[in-house]
């Protein structure tokens, strides 16, 4: 498909969950909001008709169940599709650093517990997770 440009599910580092969270950010002087398709500790799948280019790295707010702040994190445009049923973008996250990282990262897996249970969220983990 012209315009597509996509890494397969095998260049994957991370266990990804079917989780639709609402993900704000800016591109030039315009904001959007749109959501995710799914996540995981190393990135997201933002559901949108106008994806943003390649390599672009952008600021975007994240809103988490039972978090009153959205969670605030660079990412950056992997891959893109405007072809078929989910146009979109994989979006890796950029961490400022570790703390951001784990803080960010035990926010994933209780999401992924809250959705999939904490038994199948930890083996896609591997490891146990504490509810």
């Amino acid at each position: 498909m012209p315009g597509d440009q996509k890494a397969g599910v095998e260049g994957r580092q991370h266990a990804r969950a079917p989780i639709e969270l609402k993900v704000d950010y800016k591109k030039l002087n315009s904001f959007f909001a749109d959501y995710t398709k799914n996540i995981s500790k190393g990135g997201t799948f933002i559901k949108t008709k106008k994806p943003l280019p390649l390599g672009t790295r952008f600021l975007f707010k994240l809103s988490v169940p039972q978090k009153s702040d959205p969670f605030e994190l660079l990412g950056e445009v992997v891959w893109s599709t405007v072809e078929g049923e989910e146009p979109g973008m994989g979006i890796k996250f950029v961490y400022s650093d570790d703390r951001q990282r784990s803080d960010f990262e035990g926010v994933v897996e209780q999401l992924m517990a809250d959705s999939l249970g904490t038994d199948l969220a930890g083996r896609l983990l591997n490891k146990t997770l504490k509810t």
